[in-house]
Parts: structure tokens; C-alpha cells; sequence
């Protein structure tokens, strides 16, 4: 790793512990999705406090992948962190006894980021932790994400990142092979892939939120002009809830 990189990296572990200091926290906890995003973001954590104060938790359902369990697993154990693996079918079966309940892949795909979330938040107020986000640049931008599910957090060492900044670190950080080169998906329906979703590559939609930010959001392409269209139908998941309290 060189200097400029270890620097960089440094100024995110110095973050975390002072969020971790600053609030009297005891410790972190995480969601490990065998996903390289909250692999990432647990290395970081591991570095920060050392991995004994470290909780990861591994949500499953029914259509989560053995290989991302076993991914998971293996990356907590490789960082000396604690890791459980609990299945939230339990509490999405509770949801279906909802009166009006209809069974639509994107709507589950909320309730399931937001369960996780909310269990997420259980075991790190029963311990007074701290609940570590493992959202991304390109994600946050695009509002690739649950408000109040997988956005939710304490705080987000890798928001700063874009999806393919992420992929540089993940080999320098040492990440295992599996979890880098596997698609990136957020595991809300069987198949389910971030790319296709949007419609572009991580690539193709870095090199145009990169291009729209020097050029005052402004498009120059159609890549861009699609990706300019879901920053902007997605402002409401990066600002305040509207209210009238600046008017009192």
C-alpha cells in the first residue's frame, strides 16, 4: 500500500475512534452481507478498534447465498471479530399477516433492508454500540439505497468512496478474492444485481458523476444525462425530512 493511500485510509480509522470516543460507545456493530462494500467498511472498523470490539451480523433470508454466508464468515474470522449469522424469515413472515399485504419484490426488498436495520440497532443499543453504514459514494449519490434501511447509520467510514474506489481498496486492505469478484447486489430478490438494476456498469456511472460534479451537474452525454436523472429523483433520500420548525 503507498504512502498517499495508507494516509488516506489512516484518516478513516482516526474518524472512527473519535465517533467511537467522542459518544462513550463500547464497541461497533455491522451488517456483513458477504458483500465487498461491508467488507470494507469492517477492515476499516477491525483497524480502527481492534476486532474484539467489533460485532458483525449476517441477516439472512431465504434467498440469501450459502457462498456470501460462508464469505461472510470467513472475513469476521480472518479480523478476529465476533459474527452471527440470524435469519430475519421469522419477521418478514410476521409482515405478510399485514391486512392489504401484497407480495412485490421491491416492497419486500424495503421491509427487508429496514428489518436488518432495526436488528441492527437492537444489539448495539442493548450494548451501547455504535452501528457502522457501509453505504457508498456512487450509492448515496444515485439514492441506491433504503431510506431508513441499509442508509441508516451512526456513521459511514466509506461514503466518501465511489463503488469503483471501493474495488481499489478492497485489494490493497487485502480483502479475500471471493467477495471482490463476485457481483455486487444488495440480496433483495434471487438474481438480483446492482448494474442491472440501473441499467450501467460502476464504471460508466463513476466517470459521469465525476464528470457531472466538475461541470456544475450539468450533462454532456446520455450516460450522464440518465445518471444526472437519478441523482436528482433521489434528492429526497440526502436531505432533511421538510418541516416548518425554521419558520419558529
Amino acid at each position: 500500500m503507498d504512502t498517499d493511500h495508507g494516509c488516506f485510509l489512516g484518516k478513516i480509522e482516526q474518524m472512527i475512534r473519535y465517533v467511537i470516543w467522542s459518544s462513550g460507545a463500547t464497541g461497533i456493530v455491522i451488517g456483513i452481507s458477504g458483500g465487498i462494500d461491508s467488507a470494507v467498511s469492517a477492515v476499516m472498523c477491525c483497524r480502527a478498534l481492534g476486532g474484539e470490539r467489533v460485532y458483525g451480523y449476517t441477516l439472512t433470508t431465504s434467498i440469501t447465498r450459502d457462498e456470501d454466508i460462508h464469505d461472510a464468515a470467513d472475513l469476521c474470522r480472518s479480523l478476529g471479530m465476533h459474527h452471527q449469522v440470524m435469519s430475519i424469515e421469522p419477521v418478514l413472515s410476521s409482515y405478510r399477516q399485514m391486512p392489504g399485504y401484497v407480495e412485490d419484490p421491491y416492497l419486500l426488498g424495503n421491509i427487508m433492508a429496514r428489518t436488518r436495520m432495526v436488528i441492527l440497532y437492537y444489539h448495539a443499543n442493548r450494548e451501547h454500540r455504535l452501528v457502522c453504514g457501509t453505504s457508498n459514494r456512487t450509492e448515496y449519490l444515485l439514492g441506491y439505497c433504503t431510506k431508513f434501511g441499509d442508509n441508516a447509520a451512526d456513521f459511514q467510514p466509506i461514503l466518501h468512496l465511489y463503488k469503483t474506489e471501493i474495488f481499489k481498496y478492497a485489494h490493497e486492505l487485502g480483502i479475500p478474492e471471493p467477495i471482490i469478484n463476485k457481483t455486487p447486489s444488495a440480496g433483495l430478490w434471487a438474481g438480483q444485481s446492482d448494474e442491472a438494476d440501473i441499467g450501467l456498469t460502476y464504471s460508466e456511472i463513476d466517470m459521469a458523476l465525476k464528470a457531472l460534479e466538475t461541470n456544475s451537474w450539468v450533462s454532456t452525454n446520455l450516460v450522464e444525462e440518465k445518471v444526472l436523472s437519478l441523482v436528482k429523483r433521489s434528492s429526497h433520500k440526502r436531505a432533511n425530512p421538510p418541516n416548518l420548525l425554521a419558520l419558529h
